[in-house]
């Protein structure tokens, strides 16, 4: 066994490395974006309807910002960490 697997593998540190981290904070972040831009449109009167939820920003971006930021989080924890 070389000196580079016993490293790795008796390493008992954390599972991923610090660019891991990294990416699935900035996965976490991109979600928490999408979910704020998918918020709002409703209305002060409940007898009133407002067509602003059928916004382009509510129905088609802020789902897509989410759906990156969650294959951006996936991405962050495939990724192999730098030894």
């Amino acid at each position: 066994m070389s000196d580079k697997e016993k490293n790795v593998n008796d390493d008992p540190g954390f599972a991923l490395g610090k660019e891991n981290y990294k990416l699935l904070a900035i996965g976490f972040v991109i979600i928490v974006l999408g979910y704020i831009l998918m918020s709002g449109g409703g209305s002060s009167d409940p007898k009133v309807f407002d067509e602003s939820i059928f916004s382009f920003r509510r129905i088609t971006l802020a789902p897509l910002v989410v759906l990156a930021g969650f294959v951006f989080s996936i991405y962050g924890v495939i990724k192999r960490p730098k030894e």
